[in-house]
Order: structure tokens, then sequence, then C-alpha cells
């Protein structure tokens, strides 16, 4: 069930919301959680066995690492610094290596099986090869749900949390429909209050109600109409240089509008039900380096990152050379978190590596004598060289479709009538919005900050326009629900 189809906004979410509003207030996270396991299990319900064994062994990791007790005692407390016992270590380990298994079984198995193969075939030992081996299938949402429910157990072990004794309050954090599929990674010390106590203001539902027509006008009348005419170019067989680089930017702008509008409304849900999520994008297109660009893109991602994985390694604090390899490292996994392919490695390493040399050179250095636009035009072509690993099919795909971008082809005949598709005035119109919106408008977070009349109007309007051109769409997908 994704944000933008039918039966979501015309059906599950005021259910939803009538159930939840209705419900006293002590079965509210009740409701919310039954309501989330039916959205999660709506394409697979098995897969909601998984998430649940998930959130039990952080449950109870959480407060073996408290020393609370489930339902007697005292409440659980903030742990001080100072050293942690073996069975505390013990505990968050066990969490730790719960939720990586699960990911990197269900995410990588099939990748390890493919790179066995190839080997395998590589070294001429074709009867090595495991040719009708069984295949996992992704469960959706995986790699998000993991990382949140583990990151409980870590900032309880670090005391930078409160172990939760309500299993239900819990279980809600963990697959709270909003985020669950596609995140932000919203982490448990940023709700604990939250869950323990909010407000429900006609104020903050009327944010979240225009930041969910935001987020829906990004999905519906920028990303995808974007997305179809990068599809046309990567998937050609022959594309001209100008109808490559038409289809990168095509692809860098459906892959941003996709991803911020459905953290646009997963926000807007979130204030909807009460809660106050964290910002997810700052208009990264406006960087002017690739180290500005992660501090803009996927915040809860780099955030998650950077406290969890680059400082844990030693950050910056053991060298130069320590730390470029700690930002190339990091960068790497981030690369295949995204999804199990040498393409995911590959743009992770190219992230990584121009962070590592724009620290070398001094962060700033590398562009210091240029003007901002042209800083920001370099930092969005090296972006959308790095999109071409991220959305080719495969490496080989990928390396000709950047030899295309660069002239280092020969076209095919028939390639001109790929043309004909790409340039319609319906495209070339979404284009020329898309860039206006990704440097000329406000972000949505601070567009939605006051809700004016104005803000109203707007609001309402792209809600009409965008429920009006959804109906009419037969291509509505989510890129980020295979990661």
């Amino acid at each position: 069930m994704v944000f933008s189809s039918s039966i979501f906004l015309f059906y599950f979410l005021p259910a939803v919301l009538g159930l939840y509003y209705l419900a006293p207030r002590r079965v509210k996270h009740l409701v919310l959680t039954l309501c989330s396991y039916f959205f999660y299990g709506w394409t697979n319900p098995l897969f909601v066995f998984l998430m649940l064994a998930s959130t039990l062994v952080d449950y109870i990791c959480g407060l073996v690492i408290s020393g609370a007790h489930p339902w007697r005692g005292p409440e659980p407390q903030t742990l001080e610094p100072g050293t942690r016992t073996r069975r505390q270590r013990i505990a968050m380990w066990v969490s730790i290596c719960t939720n990586l298994s699960l990911l990197g079984f269900f995410k990588y198995f099939n990748f390890g099986v493919d790179a066995y193969n190839d080997l395998m075939i590589a070294l001429g030992w074709h009867s090595a090869a495991w040719d009708h081996f069984w295949r996992i299938t992704l469960p959706l949402g995986i790699s998000f749900y993991t990382f949140q429910s583990m990151s409980y157990a870590i900032d309880v072990y670090r005391g930078e949390a409160k172990a939760v004794r309500n299993l239900t309050d819990f279980a809600c954090y963990v697959a709270m429909f909003p985020q669950l599929v596609a995140g932000p990674i919203i982490r448990y010390r940023e709700v604990a209050n939250q869950l323990a106590e909010r407000a429900h203001t006609m104020e903050k539902f009327a944010r979240g109600v225009a930041f969910f027509a935001l987020g829906l006008a990004k999905k519906i009348l920028l990303a995808n109409p974007c997305g179809q005419l990068a599809d046309a170019a990567f998937d050609a067989g022959s594309v001209s240089m100008v109808d490559a680089w038409f289809g990168a930017f095509g692809y860098a702008f459906q892959i941003y509008f996709d991803f911020s509008g459905y953290s646009d409304m997963a926000i807007g849900l979130g204030l909807m039900l009460g809660f106050v999520f964290p910002k997810n994008f700052d208009q990264p297109y406006l960087s002017r380096s690739i180290t500005e660009l992660w501090q803009r893109w996927h915040l809860s991602l780099s955030h998650f990152l950077r406290d969890y994985l680059y400082i844990s390694l030693g950050g910056n604090r053991k060298g130069k050379v320590r730390t470029y390899a700690n930002l190339a490292v990091v960068m790497l996994l981030g690369g295949l978190w995204h999804g199990a392919s040498w393409n995911f490695v590959i743009w992770g390493g190219i992230h990584g590596g121009m962070l590592a040399f724009e620290r070398s050179m001094g962060k700033d250095s590398l562009y210091r004598n240029l003007p901002d636009p042209v800083k920001m035009l370099l930092t969005f072509l090296i972006t959308t060289l790095a999109w071409v690993f991220f959305r080719a099919a495969d490496l080989p795909s990928a390396v000709t479709y950047l030899a295309a971008m660069f002239g280092m082809t020969q076209t095919q005949p028939g390639a001109d009538l790929l043309a004909g598709f790409l340039y319609q005035p319906y495209f070339l119109i979404c284009m020329a919005v898309s860039a206006y919106v990704v440097w000329a408008c406000r972000d949505t977070w601070d567009f939605t900050r006051r809700i004016t009349p104005a803000t109203a109007a707007w609001s309402f309007f792209l809600l009409v326009l965008s429920l009006v051109v959804m109906v009419t769409q037969s291509y509505n997908p989510f890129i980020y629900f295979i990661f």
C-alpha cells in the first residue's frame, strides 16, 4: 500500500484517523500499532512476523540493558556514564547482530549467490554454480525498521535514551505506518517524550495536511513524469549524448521529488497523529559541495551513519588518513545499504571519495574561487553522474550510459525516435517546474511553518490537482520501497 493510491487516501487513512481520534487515550497506541501492522502486511502478511520478531528482540534487550523488568519494580531509568556490565554488553550485541543478520540475509543473500555464480563461471567451474538455488524475497522497509529498532538498544546502552517498559508503546514506535516503509529513520530518543505525552491540536493537524499535500504534489506532479522520461532514456537500447543528459537530469529530479515527497507525506501523517518527526531533506540541490549535500540529503540516514558508524570507527579523531578511510568506508556501506549491487557500492564509493577529497582540500578550498551558482552546478553535475549508477540496471549498463553522456558511443539507427518522446511539451514543462521548485522555492518545512490563508489555498489546490492527476496515472512507483 502506497501513500499515493486511492485505497490509502480514500479508505485506509480516513479509517485510521477516525479510529485513532475516537479511541481513548490509553489505547491510541494499540490502535495505531494494529493499523500499522495491517498497513505493512497488506502486500505480504508473513513479513509482519519478521518485524514483530525484531521488535520483541530489541524490546527485551533494552530492558536487559537498563536492568528493568517488563511489569514490576521501578520504572527504567536512563543509564549513567560508566562501565557497562557483561550482561549489558551482550544484550546490546544481541540486538545489533539480530537486526544486521535479518537485514543481511534478506537483502544480500541473492547478491551473494549471484557473486558466487559469477566467480565460478569466470573460473570455468560451471558445474559448481548454483543455477537452481532458491531466492529470497526482500521485505518492504526492512532497511529502515531494523536500523530504527537497533538504534533504540544502542541509545539505551549509551545512556542517551531510557528503556521503555510498555511493549505497545515500543511496537508503536517501530511499526508506525507513516515512516515504516521508507523512513525517515526515527530514533527512539527523538520521539520518546512524544510517546509518553503529546498534544493534538488543530494547528498541528492543519500543518500535517499541508505537508502531506505538498509531498503528494511532489510525487504525482513532478516525480512520476520525470521518472517516465528517465525510464525511457535509461531503458533505450541506444541514446544520444543530449538525450542521455536529459534522462539523467530527469532521474535526479525523480529521485529527489520521489523520496522527499514521501518524507513530506510521512512527516505530515505524523503531525496528524500528534507526532513531530525531524526534517529529512533540506533543499540538497542547493549544495555547493558534496560535503554540504550530505548535510542536506536524507538527513536521518546521514545522522545515523555519522552517530553509529563514523564516530564508532574513530571519526576524525585518529589522524587524516584514518579520517579519509572512515569517510570512504561509511559511504561504501551506505551505498550497500541501499541495495545489493555493485552499482550501489560504486555510488557510495564516489560520494565517499568526494567527501575525503574535499576534506583533504579543506572542504571549501576546491571551490573557493568560484561563484555560488557555479559551485551548485558542479555539485549537481557530480551528483547526477553518480545517480547513473543508482538508476542503471547493472554495471555494464551504467558504464554504457555514462559513455553516451560523454559522446563516446555510436547511436544506432532509430535512436532519434527517442527525442520525440522525451521532448514532449508535457515533459519539458515538468522538467522546468522541477528546476524552479528545486532552485527557487522554499522548502516544505519552512513553507508550512505558519498556515496562512495563502498557504492553505496553495496546499488545497495542489492536493486536489494531485488527486485528479493520480487517478489518471498508471505510472506510480516509489523508488525507496525497494531499499
